[in-house]
């Protein structure tokens, strides 16, 4: 696999004060990471990264898997993650920072008082990869959604070099929401290794057709749509979720 070294800085001329404590020089691999995002919040990013986690529990059970939280606003997704992968040997679940209100993060640290001290971030990322074969990182919101107030998902994504998949939600407006998310990405030099469809209600083969049209989505993208994850009743069923990974296109996101 290529390692690279990768200056832990971003461009300080973008802004006034653009994490100037995350200087120094890094060892990482860049194939041992994947962000899941999303174009909005809501959309299916947890579902993904809980059936890709519980595909690689299945699938490779002997080699460890990180699964982080980028940063979350009140309960949810790094709750549910420890509940689901509880009894697991294997893989570690982390979330570096939380806020109790649930907002976009430079309001929800306003309301509480705190800053965001991404530096953080950052080290809980680096320590996991050094201790994981892979890493699943989660997103916040929507590739658009603001980190600070300088910094949006994307912003992290293109500096940190962290190759990504976007989850679109199978409704009307997906087409639109697939084309400016993608645009954006390249703005940001995102490395976009492919989209994925999520249900977040029960879907019609018709409404499907019409709302996704995955030969217009690629095409209007120039992006490999991966596959659709169906909308699922319980999302605690680990084999379950498994199985719905194992539908998608898994050769453009695993090792």
């Amino acid at each position: 696999m290529k390692e690279a070294y990768f200056y832990c800085s971003l461009h300080l001329n973008k802004t006034e004060r653009l994490l100037e404590n995350l200087k120094g020089i890094f060892l990482i691999n860049e194939m041992t990471t994947l962000l899941i995002t999303g174009t909005d919040t809501e959309v299916g990013k947890t579902i993904v990264t809980a059936a890709l986690g519980a595909y690689w529990q299945k699938y490779h059970s002997h080699q460890p898997l990180g699964l982080m939280k980028l940063l979350q606003t009140g309960e949810g997704d790094h709750q549910y993650y420890q509940r689901l992968f509880a009894d697991s040997e294997i893989i570690q679940v982390v979330n570096p920072l939380c806020f109790d209100t649930p907002v976009a993060p430079p309001i929800a640290a306003q309301h509480e008082g705190r800053a965001i001290p991404l530096e953080e971030v950052w080290q809980a990322l680096v320590s996991l990869q050094q201790k994981s074969d892979f890493v699943l990182v989660e997103g916040l919101g929507g590739l658009g959604s603001p980190v600070t107030w300088e910094l949006t998902v994307a912003d992290l994504a293109g500096e940190w070099r962290l190759p990504t998949v976007l989850v679109v939600p199978v409704k009307l407006g997906a087409i639109a929401q697939a084309v400016a998310n993608v645009a954006l990405a390249r703005q940001y030099n995102v490395k976009l290794k492919g989209i994925i469809l999520a249900c977040s209600h029960p879907i019609s083969k018709h409404e499907l057709t019409d709302w996704v049209p995955m030969e217009l989505i690629q095409k209007l993208t120039g992006v490999q749509v991966l596959g659709t994850v169906p909308y699922l009743s319980g999302i605690d069923n680990l084999e379950e979720l498994a199985q719905v990974a194992s539908n998608l296109d898994l050769e453009e996101l695993f090792p």
